[in-house]
């Protein structure tokens, strides 16, 4: 671990190219390794009853928060931006609608934002069920559709680019969906990976067998993709489950397994890693019409195992 580090602090983050493709080969590997197929064994039995975080009539226990007015803004860090926060009505933003003949959460995703919820989660298996609605927005609009389940969300609404709350991110993007993300500067993760040369940068790839790295925002180990795409075709609904323990999470996608976080943590003024261990969970408005419905969470007390598949 600790070569890692040296090798993060050492090396710039490339902005694409050879450059960023050689960054990730010192922190993964020469071989370029292909995506690896996993399966999820010894499924924890739940502790206690499963929740609804999703009544199915209205958004209560939802705390909604806007970004910029212009989302093409919010990765330049203007300190004199201000984000419209919770200063408007945002029933156009998110809403209860129906949809395939059941209520769902719609994310209408023109303005960047968030969904929190209230509860302060910890030890537990949440599951829910998205699909991406027709529209799209600038400034992503011709880029794969966007969005987010983040977790052991805590710190100030807007804390993080004006727009989010620090967090751990299981991303929903297209081609991505279960990508590890760490949310703010102060995350930090342990993960396993291997290089890819098929991915953008930073060409890092979920992998069990992979160099464990130290996720780091603003570096080369910002985000690790998905060991294998598991979304269903664009108009399906998908089901994603998150699996926590303590600073530990397990990331799956239409049941296959898909990335795992180790030792997820906050570093503190002083430069101490604290463990981190619990927090609310977000909804991410990010440029693209999405619909979430059948949220649930129930507590567990172990993990499941992530296994290769043989052949």
């Amino acid at each position: 671990m600790l070569r890692t580090l040296a090798l993060l602090l050492s090396l710039p983050l490339a902005a694409g190219g050879q450059d960023s493709k050689d960054v990730a080969r010192a922190l993964a590997g020469e071989t370029s390794a292909a995506p690896q197929r996993l399966m999820l064994v010894d499924l924890p039995t739940p502790a206690g009853p499963r929740v609804r975080l999703f009544d199915g009539k209205s958004l209560d226990g939802w705390q909604p928060w806007l970004g910029y007015a212009d989302p093409g803004i919010t990765y330049k860090g203007d300190p004199a931006a201000t984000p419209i926060g919770t200063s408007r009505d945002t029933s156009g933003d998110f809403a209860v609608r129906t949809i395939d003949g059941e209520p769902a959460i719609w994310v209408k995703g023109e303005t960047w934002g968030s969904l929190v919820h209230r509860a302060d989660l910890r030890d537990y298996h949440l599951r829910l069920e998205f699909k991406w609605g027709a529209k799209r927005w600038a400034p992503r609009a011709t880029l794969p559709p966007n969005n987010g389940l983040l977790y052991h969300t805590h710190g100030r609404p807007g804390e993080v680019f004006g727009t989010w709350q620090p967090s751990v991110e299981f991303e929903i993007m297209k081609g991505s969906t279960g990508m590890l993300v760490m949310v703010g500067k102060a995350l930090r993760a342990h993960t396993n990976v291997a290089f890819d040369d098929t991915l953008i940068a930073p060409h890092l790839r979920f992998r069990t067998d992979g160099r464990v790295v130290d996720m780091i925002n603003g570096t080369p180990t910002w985000n690790v993709e998905a060991a294998v795409d598991a979304e269903k075709p664009e108009g399906q609904w998908n089901v994603l489950d998150l699996y926590v323990l303590r600073d530990r999470a397990v990331h799956v996608v239409n049941g296959v397994p898909v990335a795992e976080a180790r030792d997820l943590a906050v570093i503190g003024p002083d430069g101490k890693r604290t463990p981190l261990t619990h927090g609310r969970i977000q909804l991410q408005s990010e440029g693209a019409e999405t619909w979430f419905r059948r949220i649930t969470v129930e507590p567990i007390r172990r993990l499941p195992r992530i296994v290769p598949t043989r052949g």
